[in-house]
Formats: structure tokens, sequence, C-alpha cells
């Protein structure tokens, strides 16, 4: 029997055990990931199927690794990504409903083989409601709203055997910035950064993220556009269905904002971005020790660290994973980070850049 028949007769038999044998399925438009989905309907219920095989990816970080340990492991021990893992999914949707916020319900999961059926909450996402005509202000304010609101909260985060959330450290944060050396300074001057330069860049980034406070907030990672759902029949922040939180971890809340005002696929005006970034801060000035001038600092820094990230991610995607699609995100991520490199929090990262990739170096410098 072939792997693929294999996983097949895994999803058979955990649809019979689950009562959703004989469910209509239609594939779902997945993601960069490994995890596929299909939307399930079966005698009148909706669901969405998750598969997330469990040897597609390399391990998870134990909770007491050091940074070498991390490294031998893999990038998602040296990143904190939830890997193979289900229960993170699990258990942070659980964090998420049981704070009153809109997360799929998991109606069933099969941990050692990689499946859970979870809630289907529509097709609304962002980007797609605004372009059929929802009020893209009101959609990004309840975002904004929902974020001040995951902050407020203060959740405990999830801690069992089998899912420990851990915090978005610095090592995490300077192995995704590293990835911009790795594969999108190559990617663009066609050869590979020098090693010189990559270790200078590196320092730029110890010396940027030390400013940073210490973690302090649940950050669920990819909270943007393509991973928001519009649920206008529900009130308050519960109207922001949110999915694809896997990886969240303990971190600082301006990643999550970021996330949401530069995306990586869609345009946000920089009228709107700023009107966001000032609704944040003037409905979080009641948080206990908010200060705003420190959050949008911190909201710069991140930014940066954040689209360097993703520069590397979508040149890999293109040189080593073939999918050319990712290329043409990419002036939209460079636009973000030279932004970005605009405070002068960000003035040793922009130094290195202008030496190893010029077209990256921002053109002025924010106050």
């Amino acid at each position: 029997m072939t792997e693929f028949d294999t996983r097949r007769q895994q999803r058979a038999e955990f649809l019979a055990a689950a009562g959703w044998r004989d469910a209509n399925a239609l594939a779902l438009a997945g993601d960069a990931s490994t995890r596929s989905y299909e939307r399930l309907t079966h005698n009148g219920r909706r669901a969405i199927l998750m598969n997330a095989p469990v040897k597609a990816e390399t391990a998870p970080c134990p909770p007491d690794a050091s940074p070498a340990q991390r490294a031998a492991l893999g990038y998602n021990a040296l990143a904190r990504l939830a890997g193979p893992n289900l229960n993170a999914f699990i258990d942070i949707a659980g964090m998420l409903v049981g704070a009153g916020f809109s997360a799929p319900q998991v109606f069933a999961a099969d941990i050692g083989r990689g499946f859970a059926l979870i809630e289907d909450l529509g097709d609304d996402l962002f980007a797609r409601a605004i372009p059929a005509g929802a009020d893209e202000v009101e959609l990004y304010a309840a975002a904004v709203d929902a974020l001040v609101a995951l902050r407020r909260a203060r959740l405990e985060p999830p801690a069992s055997a089998a899912y420990f959330m851990l915090e978005y450290d610095a090592v995490a944060l300077a192995a995704e910035t590293a990835l911009l050396t790795e594969w999108y300074v190559p990617f663009r001057n066609g050869e590979p950064t020098d090693p010189a330069a990559a270790t200078a860049f590196a320092r730029a980034w110890q010396s940027v993220l030390s400013l940073l406070p210490a973690p302090s907030t649940v950050v669920l990672r990819d909270f943007h556009a393509e991973n928001l759902i519009w649920l206008p029949a529900r009130h308050g922040v519960a109207r922001v269905g949110m999915i694809d939180f896997q990886d969240g971890l303990v971190g600082h809340s301006a990643y999550d904002l970021v996330s949401l005002l530069e995306d990586a696929r869609r345009d946000v005006t920089p009228s709107l971005a700023m009107a966001m970034v000032d609704r944040y801060c003037a409905n979080a000035e009641t948080i206990s020790g908010f200060d705003a001038k420190a959050f949008r600092e911190e909201y710069a820094i991140l930014g940066a660290q954040r689209n360097a990230k993703i520069l590397g991610i979508f040149a890999r995607l293109v040189k080593r994973d073939g999918k050319p699609r990712y290329e043409g995100l990419l002036p939209r991520v460079e636009t973000h980070f030279r932004n970005d490199l605009r405070h002068p929090a960000l003035a040793p990262v922009a130094r290195v850049i202008a030496e190893i990739a010029p077209d990256l170096k921002p053109s002025g410098s924010a106050t």
C-alpha cells in the first residue's frame, strides 16, 4: 500500500469513528504549510476536516531545550513552530473559545494520526468579504478591538504534558530574521550572502531585539485578512473568527497588529493602517502598563522582524519549493520592510541592509 493509500484509509477510519463516514467533501485552498483542509457536509451538518500528517514536519521545540538543542532539532524548534503537534491547535482554540473569542470548536481529533474535525466558521474571510462589499474600516476596527481584548484578558497560556505554549523569545525572533540572508538575499542577488555580512546582520538584530520588553501577551502569529472570518451575526469581539493560530506563543501584542496591517497578501492603505494603530493605542490606554510610545517602537521593530522573515520564506517557497506565485507577493513585503526600517530603532539593521540588499534601503527616516 502506498503512503497516499495509507493516509486515505486513515482518513476514512477517522471520519467513520467521528460519525461522518458518508460525508461529502470539498477540498479547500491550502496555505504555505503541510496541512490541508476539506469542507464536509453530512445530514445537514457542516464541519472542516484538518489533515495534518505527523511526519510532514520536523519536531517542535521541547520546553526545556537549549538554543543549541533547538538548532539541532531544526527550524520548527528554533522558531518555536507547532510543527506536527495537533494539540497546539486544539488547546489554543479551547483557550480562545473559553474567553469569548470566535475560534473553531473541535468536534473530534486523532492526535496520533494528525486529523481533527472542527467547526466550520464559513467563507467570509476578510480578504473575500471586503472586495464583496463589506465595510473595510468596520472589519479592521473589529479586528483591532479583538487584539486589544486579547491583551486585556491576560489569558493563561496552555500548559500541559500534551502542549505547553512557549515564549516568542529572542532565539526564535532571530532565527526568523536569518531567513532573509539565507534565502531572500541569494534569491535577489543570484549568489549566497557573504558570511561576514550575514554575521553583521545577525548582530544588528541582536542589538535591536534587545530593545523589546519581556514577552507577556498571547500572540496568534498569523493574524491577517486570510485567517480572519467576518461573523456579523455574533457580537463584540466574537464577530472576528480566528483560524490558523496553532503556532501561537507568548510574545508582544504589537506582533499581531503588524500581521494585520502589514499584510503580505493584500494592500492596507497607509491612512487605514495609521488609523488602526491609533485606535489600538487609544483603546489600550486603560490597560495597566501600556505605553503608547513604547508600543509604536515595538510595532516598528516587530514589523521589520516579521517582514524579514516573510521575505525569506517567500523566496524559499519560490526557489526551493517551486511555488512561483509567491514572487509576485515580494514587492508588497519589500515596501513594508523599507517603511519599518525608517524608524530610528532599526538603524543598526538599516545600515547592514544598505550593504547586502541596497534595494531594501529605506529612503528616509521616521520620527
